[in-house]
């Protein structure tokens, strides 16, 4: 069984430049939980509750800042990891206000898969 939030928005500070850490922008989260049969009795309380993970990603993503998406996105797949127990997690974090070098690019991103 996989539970999946897909383009999770999340607002944060963080980012390499001065002005990423200043004004802020939007970021996606894609994020994948293996959890094998948990959920199929159908009660919550025995189920990895998607509403719950999004909550623990910005929580994490208001209390730290971070320059790289790379340590972003290993943040929260070790946190999701040791928080709710799923089998095998990917977290793909997407910055879609990037521009490099004056060039057009539709979002940037970066996929860490645990463990």
């Amino acid at each position: 069984m996989i539970v999946e939030l897909q383009g999770l928005e999340v607002f944060g500070y963080h980012g390499v430049h001065a002005r990423e850490q200043e004004e802020g922008q939007v970021f996606l989260f894609d994020i994948r939980l293996e959890v094998g049969a948990r959920g199929t009795s159908d009660r919550i309380d025995e189920a990895i509750d998607y509403t719950q993970v999004a909550s623990a990603v910005c929580a994490l993503s208001d209390t730290r800042r971070f320059n790289l998406l790379e340590a972003l996105a290993s943040a929260v797949a070790e946190m999701l990891l040791e928080r709710f127990e799923p089998e095998r997690v990917r977290v793909r974090v997407r910055k879609p206000e990037v521009r490099p070098a004056g060039l057009t690019v539709e979002w940037s991103a970066v996929t860490v898969e645990l463990p």
